[in-house]
């Protein structure tokens, strides 16, 4: 196989069975499809700005003998297929779970579990103040957490169940791409700290693409009364 394909393949894996489940009878993922496209879309365009001007800085890079040379903005086309098929595949493990198991561990301390989050995050922001990878990545992650923290979303604890499953093919698909590597990384920019062959920040860049995208879902999801209390915050929460 033509190694150049490598990226694009790894893509289409990743989507693969959560778009074919998604015509499941019981879930009928399909049908929140108008949530779900606009909050991609919306998440995408931070990403892509995001991923642009750290790869312009040499922060990261992309491997030529694993993309097909397409380029748009400076980014693999594969970049930008990223950041629809993996948030895809997150969001139909996020609604499969809330469907097949509609109570979880985490909601009566989500707020606490997401206070603590963000203390834990600035902390470590500030001891890589000077790494833009870290300092950057971890900040922005803080901010979004702090944000959930302060509506005091009733779906939280959904959302950290979720989180904690997808950690499990985050792991292997960015395990492969860094293993390859399909992404290079500078580590005068991180902290070093590799989980196997991962940047231990890509975890909390996984949480911020995934929350990102769950809250935008979520308040699509209400506006759209696809579900009436899909967004609403808990009764204690910022409304």
């Amino acid at each position: 196989m033509d190694p150049r394909y490598t990226y694009l393949l790894i893509n289409l894996g990743s989507i693969l069975v959560p778009f074919i489940a998604s015509f499941e009878p019981r879930l009928r993922f399909y049908r929140q499809w108008k949530a779900l496209l606009p909050a991609l879309l919306i998440t995408l365009v931070f990403f892509i700005v995001w991923d642009h001007y750290l790869a312009a800085w040499d922060v990261w890079g992309f491997n030529p003998k694993y993309v097909l040379g397409i380029y748009w903005w400076g980014l693999p086309m594969e970049e930008w297929l990223f950041f629809i098929t993996i948030p895809y595949s997150c969001l139909f493990i996020y609604a499969s779970l809330n469907y097949l198991l509609p109570r979880e561990p985490f909601s009566r301390h989500a707020r606490n579990i997401t206070g603590a989050w963000v203390v834990i995050l600035l902390f470590v922001a500030a001891l890589g103040y000077d790494r833009l990878y870290t300092g950057i990545k971890l900040t922005l992650t803080a901010v979004l957490l702090a944000y959930a923290w302060y509506r005091d979303y009733a779906w939280m604890g959904k959302f950290i169940r979720c989180y904690l499953v997808s950690l499990i093919p985050f792991l292997l698909v960015n395990g492969l791409l860094t293993a390859l590597p399909v992404v290079t990384y500078d580590d005068t920019e991180n902290l070093g700290i590799r989980l196997l062959t991962i940047p231990v920040e890509d975890t909390q860049y996984t949480l911020l693409l995934l929350l990102m995208n769950v809250i935008l879902f979520e308040n699509f999801k209400r506006r759209l009364r696809l579900d009436p209390d899909a967004s609403a915050p808990s009764p204690n929460g910022h409304h």
